[in-house]
């Protein structure tokens, strides 16, 4: 990959890492078979579970306030920003993958992606890694819940044998970090944009932002009935 008149070169592995990821797809061989099934399924449902976390997170803002649902809205967004990130970082590092590269290892328990199909970051990583952060931006205790599954979700990569466990670290790392400045910097534009279009006219626009928190009646309101 030629970036800027220069080629990058592929990320080299050390032995301790490469005898890692020998070690967890070793494990993953000798697992019951619904282990190794769970795990396939998983590593790609993982991230069905990650978007109706976010419409959840979505439906609930639209009864919030402007600000609560900017956040809300932002946390796909983020995620998709921190996919993309890894999609150029990859193509830049153009590592191999370790079913393709490591000798001696193990089979991979899923189908070893094409050549051109770089291992450094991981997308699955980088995504659940932005999810999770995300989601917990918008309800801190969701933490609890979204920080198990993302690293579930990196391990499972190395488990079923087509990542290294750098990839899903570094992964991880950099869904994280774009979240949290994507979430950062858009949260006063969006929150302003939000506040404005729930006057809008259209009916789906206001379904789609929904109605804000219910007025809290005053005082005065009860004294007068």
């Amino acid at each position: 990959m030629t970036v800027w008149g220069r080629r990058l070169p592929s990320v080299t592995m050390d032995s301790e890492d490469t005898a890692l990821y020998r070690d967890i797809t070793d494990f993953a061989h000798d697992t019951p078979n619904w282990v190794q099934h769970g795990a396939g399924i998983w590593t790609e449902a993982g991230l069905l579970v990650f978007a109706g976390l976010f419409a959840t997170a979505w439906w609930h803002a639209r009864r919030g306030s402007p600000r609560a649902f900017a956040i809300a809205a932002l946390a796909p967004l983020a995620t998709a920003v921190a996919y993309v990130c890894s999609e150029v970082l990859k193509s830049a590092v153009a590592e191999e993958r370790p079913c393709r590269a490591v000798a001696g290892a193990a089979a991979s328990l899923a189908a070893c992606p094409p050549h051109g199909d770089w291992s450094f970051p991981s997308n699955h990583a980088t995504i659940a890694g932005a999810a999770a952060v995300s989601l917990a931006v918008v309800r801190r205790a969701l933490l609890w819940l979204t920080a198990p599954l993302a690293l579930l979700m990196a391990f499972s990569r190395v488990f079923v044998g087509v990542h290294y466990p750098h990839d899903v670290i570094a992964g991880l790392a950099l869904g994280t970090l774009v979240a949290l400045v994507a979430v950062r910097l858009g949260r006063d534009p969006v929150t302003r944009l939000a506040g404005a279009m729930r006057t809008s006219p259209a009916p789906a626009v206001r379904w789609v932002l929904g109605p804000g928190p219910a007025p809290v009646p005053s005082y005065e309101t009860h004294a007068r009935r």
